[in-house]
């Protein structure tokens, strides 16, 4: 009389031994298997939010050194910046107070005024 247990033991290794010959491969929970040493797909992420968080940045330093400086110091600074050569025309030219900036300075200055 055979030992219905191990019956099932062995019915199982062979089954465990048949996927291993297949390649597939079984890991314990919780454990550094083979799987997590395999590569990862890389995820392709897109470009435009990048584009947009530096076009952010680029206005909220344009309005805080509006708010900080004044108008008129600004506009005095942007304007000898336009005058130069170079790259000082085209730092003159992006740093030019726009609608963007000027709303963005006001919120920055409110925002100010309501801590004091």
């Amino acid at each position: 009389m055979a030992d219905l247990n191990m019956a099932d033991f062995y019915d199982r290794v062979r089954k465990f031994e048949k996927m291993r010959d297949l390649g597939h491969g079984f890991e314990a929970a919780n454990t550094l298997g083979r799987s997590f040493y395999q590569p990862k797909a890389v995820k392709r992420r897109g470009w435009l939010l990048p584009i947009l968080v530096t076009i952010l940045v680029v206005f909220g330093v344009k309005a805080a050194l509006y708010q900080a400086v004044g108008a008129i110091s600004y506009e005095d600074r942007v304007a000898r910046l336009q005058a130069g050569t170079g790259f000082n025309a085209a730092g003159g030219w992006l740093m030019q107070a726009d609608p963007v900036t000027l709303w963005l300075s006001e919120k920055i200055d409110m925002g100010l005024n309501r801590l004091k």
